[in-house]
């Protein structure tokens, strides 16, 4: 069994006032396939380092497997990890490359050779093992460094950022081969991306992090649709969340838009009076040339065709929404269009704090 716990970490690098991580408690269970997700700065990659036992926290605990590892060297860990960079021998093939952490723990030669070649045929290096790494691409270089990972038997994977140094193509490709190889593998999993993309098509769970801390855990589509607050639903999607300032009527029936109105869902009877931020994703938007029902009037700024969809960026009295349109729609600037809003794609935060609201 390879559970992680983290309990409580905190991180202060000498020279800084503020927590690196701030109480980071976080379960992790086996086999399971755990994404830190957060912008520069956020305290993932340090996070991720205290894991492997290359920092030390100031206070907290991990332990993996029951055993508390907290502060045991890297090499008492049982735990494997890629890093950024590709971070293989240059001068040497690939074949010693893959084996390398294999030769250090002293494992007899036959059982390297065995599970340099499993590990090589798991990532479509077969043909390519008596070659120098710069004979490869970047994506077969990466696919070494994984398989150099995945040889040690280790109980953890640690990935920091693997993919970010391939170009979008190639990165969206070895995207879907590098999930399938962890859910064949079945090894628990802790990897680090500010790709929002990569982290809800790869993750079991996604941990967003901000500032030192785990602002919201949990199901990546579930992440996704009900931000825990404002900086998760601007974080995450392209384009992000939109938000606008609304108030609820007296009544508590009716969602003000400025001089428009939307019929309000039941979560706001107990906010009837109030200010509040409505957030909605674009693809949630119904469009149209024509009025139906419930609609709030917009005007069309800006028509960006994307193929798959046209992206609208449209204003609402003073407020700018993103609007994923059908590829079909047409439209242009200046031209008055038709928005709908369904009552359960839309969602609630508070104007000071930015959480999310829950009924009272």
């Amino acid at each position: 069994m390879a559970a992680i716990t983290i309990s409580n970490l905190v991180k202060t690098y000498p020279g800084s006032t503020e927590r690196a991580t701030d109480d980071v408690s976080l379960t992790i269970r086996d086999g399971e396939f755990t994404v830190l997700l957060g912008p520069s700065g956020c305290g993932k990659t340090t996070l991720l380092r205290m894991l492997a036992g290359l920092e030390l926290p100031d206070s907290g605990s991990i332990s993996i497997g029951g055993r508390d590892v907290t502060y045991l060297p890297p090499n008492k860990r049982n735990l494997s990890m890629v890093f950024q960079s590709y971070a293989v021998f240059p001068h040497r093939k690939v074949d010693y490359n893959i084996g390398f952490g294999l030769r250090m723990a002293r494992v007899p030669q036959a059982e390297i050779d065995r599970k340099v070649r499993w590990a090589a045929e798991l990532l479509q290096l077969g043909d390519y093992l008596d070659r120098f790494p710069a004979q490869l691409s970047g994506g077969q270089r990466q696919r070494v460094a994984v398989a150099r990972a995945i040889v040690m038997d280790a109980d953890v994977l640690l990935m920091d950022e693997p993919l970010s140094n391939l170009d979008a193509l190639l990165r969206l490709t070895f995207r879907s081969e590098l999930k399938k190889i962890v859910q064949d593998l079945g090894t628990t999993t802790v990897y680090v991306t500010h790709d929002q993309s990569e982290a809800l098509s790869l993750g079991d769970q996604v941990a967003v992090m901000r500032k030192g801390r785990i602002v919201q855990l949990g199901d990546p589509l579930d992440v996704y649709d009900a931000p825990a607050d404002r900086f998760v639903g601007g974080f995450i999607g392209s384009p992000p969340m939109n938000f606008i300032d609304a108030t609820v009527s007296p009544a508590g029936d009716t969602l003000l838009l400025g001089d428009q109105r939307l019929a309000a869902p039941s979560i706001l009877r107990s906010f009837a009076g109030h200010g509040v931020q409505l957030g909605i994703r674009a693809e949630n938007i119904g469009v149209g040339t024509s009025r139906s029902s419930g609609d709030i009037a917009a005007e069309v700024t800006v028509v960006e065709p994307m193929g798959s969809s046209v992206l609208l960026t449209v204003d609402v009295d003073g407020h700018t929404l993103k609007v994923q349109a059908p590829p079909a729609f047409k439209a242009k600037p200046h031209e008055r269009i038709w928005l709908g809003f369904s009552p359960n794609t839309m969602r609630f935060y508070d104007r000071e704090t930015s959480m999310a609201l829950e009924a009272k």
